[in-house]
């Protein structure tokens, strides 16, 4: 529709003298994208992009679309504006009880907190709609399912998430030449990708792999987690630190030019004995398997000869760089590059990558101090200045996330407190008063509908982010208020678990962290003590469901001694409140709401302990 229409000079005629044009960012402004999102879908009883609504001048719906012919919408121009024009009262009299109607429909209903039996029944609607054959759930198209698959990671359930993380790892949706993941597959059996690369999928999907291996994924979960966050740091990373938003998914006005291969083209570059072996492996053959007798690259299995992979791989990466490239949204949104931010922290600590720890580092500096203005968050940055834009509900829940993990992994008090500043905003300001919260702060620009959707997108929901990160800090620091409206935000659950699972995955996944405790481990110790780093890394290596990690150097019972054992910090969190090394020993406490069992002093001491 861009090409056919917004480029069209007769089109753009039309529009500019009828109407006041306005092209909505949903990236920028998911809110205005919601609201209007919501009266299209009701009013067409389908949804998606492009989306088209025409609107009164107080912004109220009338008439709602999605894609249309360049024939169709010129006419459709041309109808509204006669429409307006002789009678306009008919239209305002339409747009205020389409807003009437919006504005009355009741939120879905909250129960109690799930237990057992809800998440019992999740699994098994899960179950219902899982693809046994190829992995993930449903038909085609088949999107990643990452907070689902973190769900039944969290459960124990390793056939569902097994099956389909291989199968996503192995299929063409991952670029087995750069690594990262396509932002979802055309057909059923992973094969065909939408080549667009997304930073909020590979951040979630770079979590998970990660999770994955901590559960037993192996060499494959490991592989595909450094790759992509080596891909991360290789194509998303800004100047600044933080991360881009996405990677198009033309190249020369051709969708998925920079990515898929001919025989001829791997003879071109390998050479005919090579280029034949990695046809083979690749599964590149002369028909094609995407478009023009091209294939999309796989690896269905792994190579018996592992350095001739590694050579023949590392050569057509090579070659594929001489290729023009897709190009990049340049971006920095606060929510992703706090998914971003979590999955690097924790990728780098479990395979000691302290890079990825670093980088993890950097982009929260970035969102800490170009995107706060005033104790508010900012959606969005580019070049290292911010947009107007006020961060809405995912965006303070996911940086919450990430900047409690990364408190995790390095212990820096700083980045619990900006946590904590921001899950106070959300409880301050974004409360509906029933337990759950509305998607934009009460002080927001005001539309004709304040937006509330506790459901699942391609990015957890708002409400359930919120859920997670307030359930972390509550473990982490003992707040019962925290731990409370955690609870509270996952009454919603129980509703969805049994007919529609797979739209509260971030939900159900929270939930069963919940009802594990979370597990809450406090290491004490001094800081370049390696016997310290060793109970550090094996207490974040657990596969506990929602594990929080505190890291202090010393007994917190002395907060006022000039003991550089126990820096000025160290009382915060609270969960080191009072624990401190067994005689000149680190140790580790594990915990479940702050009731600790008795301390240990090695790493096969706390392995134990947590596996218990």
């Amino acid at each position: 529709m861009a090409h056919e229409s917004f480029e069209d000079a007769e089109t753009a005629r039309l529009m500019n003298e009828h109407f006041v044009n306005i092209k909505v960012d949903r990236e920028e402004r998911p809110d205005v994208d919601a609201v209007y999102m919501g009266a299209t879908q009701a009013m067409t009883h389908q949804g998606g992009w492009p989306m088209t609504v025409f609107a009164t001048p107080e912004g109220h719906p009338f008439y709602c679309g999605t894609y249309f012919p360049r024939p169709n919408f010129q006419r459709l121009l041309t109808e509204v504006h006669n429409v307006w024009t002789g009678d306009r009262e008919s239209v305002l009299k339409q747009g205020a009880k389409v807003v009437e109607a919006l504005n009355t429909h009741t939120t879905l209903p909250s129960g109690p907190l799930p237990g057992e039996e809800t998440l019992l029944e999740a699994t098994r609607n899960l179950r219902e709609s899982f693809d046994a054959a190829n992995g993930g759930f449903g038909g085609a198209p088949k999107f990643p399912p990452s907070m689902v698959l973190e769900f039944l990671l969290r459960s124990g359930e390793r056939e569902m998430s097994g099956r389909t993380l291989e199968a996503m790892a192995r299929g063409g949706m991952y670029d087995q030449l750069g690594g990262g993941f396509a932002r979802y597959s055309v057909d059923a059996r992973w094969v065909v990708p939408h080549f667009e690369k997304m930073l909020y999928d590979n951040a979630l999907l770079l979590r998970v792999y990660t999770h994955w291996w901590k559960a037993g994924g192996g060499e494959l979960a490991r592989r595909v987690a450094l790759e992509t966050a080596g891909w991360l740091l290789r194509e998303l990373r800004t100047p600044e630190g933080g991360f881009a938003s996405a990677l198009d998914a033309d190249s020369e006005g051709v969708e998925g030019k920079f990515y898929v291969w001919t025989p001829a083209e791997l003879r071109e570059v390998l050479g005919e004995d090579d280029g034949r072996w990695a046809a083979g492996l690749f599964e590149v053959t002369p028909a094609g398997t995407f478009e023009h007798g091209a294939s999309v690259l796989q690896l269905l299995r792994d190579p018996e000869d592992p350095e001739r992979y590694a050579d023949v791989r590392s050569r057509l990466l090579a070659a594929r760089e001489h290729r023009v490239r897709p190009g990049r949204d340049d971006k920095v949104v606060a929510s992703w590059n706090g998914l971003a931010i979590a999955a690097l922290a924790e990728t780098g600590v479990v395979f000691e990558r302290p890079d990825l720890v670093t980088a993890a580092t950097e982009a929260a500096e970035l969102l800490a101090d170009t995107h706060m203005a005033d104790g508010r968050l900012l959606r969005t940055s580019r070049d290292g200045r911010a947009g107007a834009n006020a961060g809405v509900l995912e965006d303070y829940a996911n940086l919450a996330e990430g900047l409690i993990s990364l408190y995790g992994v390095t212990g820096e008090a700083r980045w619990l407190r900006l946590a904590g500043s921001l899950l106070d905003t959300v409880l301050d300001r974004f409360s509906d008063g029933a337990g759950g919260f509305y998607d934009t702060a009460d002080d927001a620009e005001r539309l004709f509908q304040r937006p509330q959707d506790p459901t699942d997108n391609a990015t957890p929901s708002g409400q359930y982010a919120a859920a997670g990160a307030l359930l972390s800090y509550g473990a982490l620091t003992g707040s019962t208020r925290h731990r409370e409206a955690a609870h509270a935000a996952l009454g919603t659950v129980s509703v969805l678990a049994a007919g529609h699972a797979r739209f509260a995955g971030w939900g159900l996944a929270v939930a069963r962290a919940a009802l594990s405790g979370p597990v809450e481990v406090a290491v004490v110790g001094p800081a370049d003590d390696p016997r310290t780093a060793a109970l550090h890394r094996e207490a974040l290596l657990a596969d506990a469901p929602g594990l929080v990690v505190a890291l202090g150097r010393g007994d917190t019972g002395d907060r006022g001694s000039g003991d550089p054992l126990v820096p000025r910090e160290s009382a915060f969190p609270a969960l080191l409140e009072g624990r401190g090394p067994v005689g000149e020993a680190p140790a580790a406490y594990v915990c479940r709401g702050f009731t600790c069992r008795m301390p240990v002093t090695t790493v096969e001491e706390l392995r134990a302990e947590l596996q218990g």
